[in-house]
């Protein structure tokens, strides 16, 4: 099926916003593609402008675990939008979230809720600083963790060097401040901690990578990390923004068994609305205003629709056995594709946690960024284009994980792995 009508909108698309998109992966140029417009989600499907009906593995880029348009979700919205949208002022909904969230994750002893999880990041940065009253932070080469400019940085020189501008308009004074070390290597840690032993503001890390593609810690790399950043007084933020809930119900902290001192949630805990929230120890998270000197707002936050939404999807989350299904849909179509990988004889790495997983077409496992960026991204290319002709909505993207609903059946499945089989058999001819 063609998609002429995307093609038209997306002519005038590129005359009223930069490039035509509101975010660059959504533009398909990694993949040599262009934008698919949509019109509608149900259950596990997404379906386009022009007809085109395709199983959604993006599920907007993870907080759709419960599947599109949930009937539970949006019955609770549909009550609460009769209500108002926004009040700029406190809620019992905002506190009933709270609860739910520090209940899921014992490491927050407050929360606060914020608008996306660049705001989270961002804000967790900030207080850390104002805790420690130092002002370099450590990040991982690979992890994402939004678009604040003291997190779009890359590595310097050498391995404690500081970093450098990733994107235009990023001063280098504020970039001087981020040092980038490689995930999964507690080496690159150490060396720049005692390199900089009381300058180190904060690490922050994704508990489970999920921006370089699925890349898990491998044993020891988060206890390790813990360890480090206890030693040499450095607050430890662990980025849940993608994993919170996705590998459980506590995410990749509760897995790995990892106290961090703050973390950033975000994605499934507005239920598909736009939300963030940064939460920690008491004594960090008091020097917050008002209760102290340390400045953030947000007219939007806590808005009454995201907070609803949240606790709907977290409540479904809660019922017995959701994430054994999860876990047990994603498993099947993981082996599934390994199987048709093998048969095929196509080099690809199936990287999996949780209801979250990468292909990498590499002929060897990826541990970091370095590794991931050895795949072969002109076979990936391909690859998407072909899952996509044959009705399946991937991630457009080597460096982005797939996700798997609730709303995903066992037919879905098997679809998904015909697709996978022709789309292979493709990529040797």
């Amino acid at each position: 099926m063609g998609r002429k009508m995307s093609a038209e909108i997306f002519k005038r698309a590129v005359k009223v916003i930069p490039g035509g998109v509101n975010s660059p992966v959504r533009a398909l140029k990694a993949v040599g593609g262009k934008p698919i417009f949509i019109k509608r989600a149900r259950g596990s499907k997404i379906y386009d402008v022009d007809g085109g009906m395709y199983i959604d593995y993006i599920g907007s880029w993870g907080p759709m675990i419960l599947g599109h348009a949930n009937p539970e979700v949006t019955s609770a919205l549909k009550k609460a939008v009769e209500n108002g949208t926004s009040y700029g002022a406190p809620t019992l909904l905002e506190v009933l979230l709270a609860e739910d969230v520090l209940e899921a994750f014992p490491s927050m002893d407050m929360v606060r809720f914020v608008n996306s999880g660049t705001e989270a990041t961002m804000s967790a940065i900030r207080l850390a600083r104002a805790y420690t009253g130092r002002d370099r932070i450590i990040k991982f080469e690979g992890c994402y963790h939004g678009h604040a400019d003291s997190l779009l940085v890359k590595a310097g020189s050498g391995a404690a060097t500081f970093g450098v501008p990733d994107s235009p308009g990023v001063p280098a004074d504020i970039a001087k401040n981020t040092y980038t070390a490689v995930y999964n290597d507690l080496g690159s840690i150490k060396r720049i901690l005692e390199k900089d032993p009381e300058g180190v503001a904060c690490v922050i890390v994704e508990g489970v990578a999920g921006n370089m593609g699925v890349v898990k810690p491998k044993a020891g790399f988060l206890e390790g990390l813990r360890a480090l950043t206890s030693q040499y007084k450095a607050i430890l933020i662990m980025d849940e923004v993608m994993s919170g809930f996705r590998l459980c119900y506590g995410g990749a902290q509760k897995i790995y068994n990892i106290t961090p001192d703050m973390t950033c949630l975000g994605k499934i805990i507005g239920g598909g609305l736009p939300v963030g929230a940064f939460g920690g120890r008491r004594e960090i998270m008091e020097m917050l205003s008002p209760s102290g000197p340390v400045y953030q707002a947000g007219t939007l936050s806590g808005n009454p629709l995201a907070m609803t939404a949240g606790i709907i999807t977290l409540k479904e989350l809660k019922k017995k056995g959701v994430y054994e299904r999860l876990t047990t849909l994603t498993d099947t179509l993981c082996m599934g594709i390994s199987e048709i990988a093998k048969r095929r004889g196509i080099d690809c790495q199936v990287a999996v946690a949780g209801s979250m997983f990468t292909v990498f077409f590499n002929a060897s496992p990826v541990k970091n960024y370095g590794d991931a960026k050895r795949s072969d991204l002109e076979r990936f290319s391909a690859y998407f284009r072909m899952m996509t002709k044959n009705g399946i909505f991937i991630p457009p993207s080597q460096f982005e994980a797939v996700f798997v609903s609730l709303a995903h059946t066992k037919a879905d499945m098997e679809k998904t792995l015909d697709a996978v089989d022709r789309s292979f058999k493709g990529l040797r001819g």
